[in-house]
């Protein structure tokens, strides 16, 4: 079917054929990309932009002894395709299959694990230390793209690697989008300013530049690596290409395209998902009606509006929502400084990605006792993005915040309730939900209460105690069964009144959350029954101490014995 697609394995194959080869190599590749993320979902804009560049370092360079760096690694399914995994494409982001980005454990080829943006830098400096240091004479190449370039820890790379002599090339892929269209006043730098203000902003930071030229033109691509052959020191060569190049649809869409899910590769036709209620569309909706009547509430996102369900708000209110770009960091302390003059900021960041803004939440919100509000996107498993993405441990890391509540809402119905909630707060609060559809909860809720637990199901001897969207799976699992069931909509603070009682009355407790074993909520909960002397059992169910690879909900969670039939199993042998 391909002409050279099908004799390629690896670049020592690539680098055979001949240069005016290569951009019928380049259609082949996409044809191939498209073929399979049509079938099996991933990220297809960000890799369809950089094929060229992609056969063009591994037919220049000598990889993987030259160490090359994808930054974000959503931008390296060409890579993978060229360095010998072209026959495990099928299983792309599928439970025991290839990544979708790049994995050290995975291949030689990948230098450095890349999920998170903007590590690039700072890892390609530190590799050619530890090569100059060894006699090592490697080249050192970082690709850094799809908006990285705004984030705080690129700028602590180029700083550091610019005030050395390392023979370092930075590849600047300038395509004005990451997810949602890239901000910032260096973006508009790029898109607005001559090439001379460029190279006097690089060269000011002690970078040989070159650019902007076409990275789509392998000409231009070979000729600007001959260039920086010839230079010393480090050097950032400034690329322009199209996220979705090649693909009509991918190019006229960015954002949808990004990551489109199953689609018709002919027609360009997205297959229909059904329209069903998700967490972010409760959030967006959520925060629309706090803000007509409140106009002392804002909202920050770094670079997550459309998948945080943000859009619309943003549009109605431009002056009062802000996307602050790949800067998590800076999202965090923004809020905190907003809180500080009596503004009530929403922090809307997947869970993943509050990891990167730790010691702001400690030193700059906690610490200082603000009401920021933490809307914490995509806790526990997110699927297929795999362990770069899953929310696990934010219940844990914020658990030991002082100050901090943490609060895990079990449905659609008592998010609503917790961000009003949140509009009040004197304190901090996080709020943490999952990806997706929208689980409701069956029962009677009673209004929710800080730190107050609620009665689900009474019965005898054996307590569940909950928090947070597990409550599904339970729900499923203990119908007609001799149990109660408590659900805790607060980790922190814990409802000491009902722990005192059912401790008193069950002699078996088992606890439930999505979030990892070390402390998380059942680790809360034995330190509560230990303090009390509490003679019965508490059993913990929660993630293992461990990194949990790609794969549906349904298979990690099956994986983590938390699905409805593994729960209702244990259940059952309790009974």
């Amino acid at each position: 079917m391909y002409k050279y697609l099908n004799i390629l394995e690896t670049p020592s194959d690539l680098r055979k054929l001949k240069r005016e080869d290569l951009p019928i190599l380049a259609e082949e590749a996409r044809d191939f990309i498209l073929d399979i993320v049509s079938t099996k979902t991933g990220h297809l804009g960000a890799s369809l932009g950089v094929i060229e560049l992609t056969i063009a370092l591994h037919y220049y360079y000598n990889t993987p002894s030259d160490l090359l760096i994808w930054d974000v690694g959503h931008q390296a399914y060409g890579h993978k395709l060229f360095t010998g995994r072209k026959s495990d494409f099928q299983s792309l982001r599928q439970l025991n299959g290839m990544s979708g980005f790049p994995d050290r454990t995975e291949s030689e080829f990948d230098a450095f694990g890349v999920g998170h943006s903007s590590t690039s830098i700072s890892a390609i400096t530190g590799m050619a230390l530890a090569n100059r240091l060894k006699n090592d004479n490697r080249k050192h190449l970082a690709v850094i793209g799809d908006a990285s370039i705004v984030s705080g820890m690129a700028f602590e790379g180029l700083n550091h690697l610019g005030d050395t002599d390392l023979n370092v090339n930075i590849i600047l892929n300038d395509n004005n989008i990451g997810i949602d269209p890239a901000v910032g006043a260096l973006q508009n730098h790029f898109n607005n300013t001559s090439s001379a203000s460029k190279v006097d902003f690089f060269e000011a930071l002690g970078f040989n530049y070159i650019g902007p030229i076409d990275g789509h033109n392998f000409d231009n691509l070979f000729k600007a690596f001959d260039e920086l052959e010839n230079l010393k020191g480090p050097n950032l060569l400034h690329i322009k290409t199209i996220k979705g190049k090649g693909y009509e649809s991918a190019e006229k869409d960015q954002v949808l395209w990004h990551s489109p899910g199953k689609f018709d590769k002919k027609t360009g036709i997205i297959s229909p998902k059904k329209e069903k209620l998700s967490y972010q569309k409760v959030v967006g909706d959520s925060l629309i009606e706090l803000f007509k009547g409140n106009n002392e509430v804002a909202a920050i996102t770094p670079a997550m509006p459309t998948g945080s369900g943000m859009v619309e708000l943003m549009q109605l209110y431009p002056n009062r929502v802000w996307n602050v770009g790949i800067a998590e960091q800076h999202a965090v302390t923004l809020a905190a400084g907003l809180a500080t003059q009596g503004i009530t900021p929403y922090c809307v960041i997947y869970s993943t990605f509050l990891q990167r803004a730790y010691d702001q939440v400690i030193h700059d919100v906690a610490l200082q006792n603000l009401p920021v509000v933490f809307l914490i996107d995509r806790a526990g498993f997110v699927g297929s993005d795999g362990a770069t993405h899953h929310g696990l441990f934010d219940i844990s890391f914020l658990n030991s915040i002082p100050n901090m509540s943490v609060a895990c809402p079990a449905d659609d119905k008592e998010l609503k309730e917790l961000i009003e909630i949140g509009a009040h707060t004197s304190t901090p609060l996080a709020i943490r939900y999952p990806k997706g559809e929208v689980q409701s909860l069956n029962f009677p809720f009673q209004n929710t209460e800080l730190g107050k637990a609620k009665t689900l199901k009474k019965g005898e001897k054996v307590a569940i105690l909950s928090t947070g969207h597990i409550a599904s799976n339970i729900q499923k699992a203990i119908e007609g069964l001799n149990l109660s069931w408590y659900h805790f909509p607060f980790v922190k603070p814990l409802d000491l009144e009902a722990l005192k009682n059912i401790f008193e009355n069950y002699s078996h407790i088992l606890t439930f959350e999505n979030g990892i074993k070390n402390g998380g909520f059942g680790a809360s909960i034995l330190d509560v029954a230990n303090s009390n002397n509490y003679k019965g059992k508490v059993e913990i169910h929660a993630y293992p101490d461990e990194f949990i690879a790609h794969g549906t909900i349904d298979e990690l969670e099956n994986l983590a014995g938390l699905d409805s039939i593994s729960i209702r199993k244990r259940f059952e042998e309790l009974i």
